[in-house]
Formats: structure tokens, C-alpha cells, sequence
């Protein structure tokens, strides 16, 4: 989970999606249940990897009575599917409404073209090793900040996860 890992991704799948990455999220704008924290998204990095919250995410999660490890699981959970076919399926009907879905749980803070960077973000999170995590989404989301609603994530993750579930028999 390189954030230069941008750098490798094949001409081919930028032109796929229309859409240029050309800054990714630095900050990470958590919602849970009234509560709100712009995080580093590095500071998610370090939940996935250390399973130890930094001290602004910790009190957020504390304030909300969420556990770390729940937010650390959710974070690191992978789902395998080709960019080639995720492109094609979320450039579909049933696939712009899984984006419209999951832009309720993870959007930018205007919420203007969330569709467009969801799919970018996620496209570019399969790039590179044919799999997919909500901390690449986050890392990859082509804004300076993003909004993740918290008390939503799971459930649109899920409905993301069932859509892409028959993709990855392809593989």
C-alpha cells in the first residue's frame, strides 16, 4: 500500500476511467453518529498496520463507541476482482448504482462528482495487484479530503463486496 504506487499504473486503465489522479486524499473526514475528526489518512495507515489508533482518530472512535480493531478490519479487508471487468461492470446500471450506494458512505466534501471519484478510486486501488481495500479507496480517492460516513461504511462495503463477488471468478 504504496501511496507512489500511482506512479506504475498502466496508461491503459487511466484512459479507461476519463479521469486523472492527479492528487490523492490527504485527509480522511470521519463521521460517526454526530461525531466528526479529519484525520490524516496516513493515520489509517498506521490503525491497518499497527492495529493502534493515533491519538485524534482514537478519540473520535472512543467519542462515537466504536472499537479501533472493528475500524482497523473494515479498513484492511480485501475483495479480489480484475480492473479490467470492475471498470466495465461499474460503468454499468447496476454498477452506478452500487456507486451511488457506497457515495452515500464515502464521498467528497462538496459530494459533487462522487460517482466519478468513487469509481476512479476504486479502479485504481485494483490496479496493481488485482484487489481492493477500503484504505486503498481512501488513499486513491482523487480529492485532498473525503468524507467517510462511518455509521454507513460497513453496510455500502458489503453491498460493494456482493456486486463484485461474481467478478472474481474470473481471476
Amino acid at each position: 500500500m504504496n501511496r507512489l504506487k500511482l506512479l506504475g499504473i498502466p496508461s491503459l486503465i487511466a484512459v479507461t476511467l476519463g479521469c486523472q489522479a492527479a492528487e490523492a486524499a490527504e485527509r480522511v473526514s470521519l463521521r460517526y453518529r454526530g461525531f466528526s475528526r479529519t484525520v490524516a489518512v496516513d493515520d489509517l495507515f498506521i490503525l491497518a498496520e499497527s492495529g493502534e489508533a493515533p491519538e485524534d482518530l482514537a478519540s473520535l472512535l472512543d467519542a462515537a463507541g466504536q472499537e479501533p480493531e472493528d475500524l482497523r478490519s473494515l479498513l484492511v479487508d480485501e475483495l479480489t476482482v480484475s480492473p479490467v471487468l470492475l471498470d466495465k461492470a461499474l460503468n454499468s446500471s447496476p454498477g452506478e448504482w452500487v456507486l451511488d450506494g457506497l457515495g452515500d458512505a464515502v464521498h467528497p466534501p462538496s459530494g459533487e462528482a462522487s460517482r466519478q471519484a468513487l469509481r476512479s478510486a476504486i479502479v485504481l486501488s485494483a490496479a496493481d495487484d488485482n484487489t481492493i481495500t477500503l484504505l486503498e479507496v481512501l488513499d486513491n480517492y482523487p480529492t485532498p479530503e473525503v468524507v467517510m460516513e462511518g455509521d454507513q461504511i460497513q453496510s455500502a462495503y458489503d453491498r460493494l463486496s456482493a456486486f463484485l463477488a461474481p467478478l472474481s471468478i474470473f481471476l
